[in-house]
Formats: C-alpha cells, structure tokens, sequence
C-alpha cells in the first residue's frame, strides 16, 4: 500500500522558516517524481515543487523561487521542503505527493499522495 505521511507543518511568524517531511512507503522510491502541492482555503491546487531522484531536476513554482528548497533523502524515503522567508500568501495546506513527471504540469500527473499538513504564516 503506497503510504505519503507528511509532517512538519505549524504556526509561524512572517519571515520565519518551517522544514516539511513527506516518509514514503509501499513503493520503489526512485520509480516516482515526489513534491509537494498545497491548497489555500477558496484556491485551487497549486504545484509547489517536485525533485526526480535525490539527485536529479528539480521544479519550483515562481512563487516559491529562492525561498524554498526541496531535498530527498532515498535511503529514508523522505522528502523534504525547506521553507524560508515565509509570507502570508504561504498559508495553507501543504500535500506530499508522488508524481510521474516533475515540472510546471506536475500536478496533472499525480498519482498518490497524503493527508497534509497545515502551514499557517501569521503577518
């Protein structure tokens, strides 16, 4: 059973910085593009960021560009987001996701993912 539990997710101030964790089970790592996607309340769907293999492309939405920093660590299988500098317009639920395509259409390609985490940037 393919299982994405992500953690991590909480309460901060603007400018402050949180660190995701997305553990991935009950599929070969390296077979999936993993990211993360998130969904503010009355938004659609946004791709945040995705990274093929630990060491391969990775893709960052321009709204998270040089704030955010995606990481894998295959022999954990987890993922990672790093998220710096954050804003109010951050705010929402964060869902790791396993993808087979890892860029701008990421999300038309998705085929697991989690339950999220709320992230909340109080201004």
């Amino acid at each position: 059973e393919v299982q994405l539990v992500e953690s991590g997710g909480g309460l901060v101030q603007a400018g402050g910085s949180l660190r995701l964790s997305c553990a991935a089970s009950g599929f070969t790592f390296d077979d999936y593009v993993i990211g993360w996607f998130r969904q503010a309340p009355g938004k659609e769907r946004e791709g945040v960021s995705c990274i093929s293999r630990s060491d391969g492309p990775r893709y960052y939405a321009e709204s998270v560009k040089g704030r955010f920093t995606i990481s894998s660590d295959n022999a954990k299988n987890t993922v990672y987001l790093q998220m710096n500098s954050l804003k109010a317009e951050d705010t929402a639920v964060y869902y790791c996701a396993a993808s087979t395509y890892c860029g701008s259409y990421y999300l038309e390609y998705l085929e697991h993912w989690g339950q999220g985490t709320l992230v909340t940037v109080s201004s």
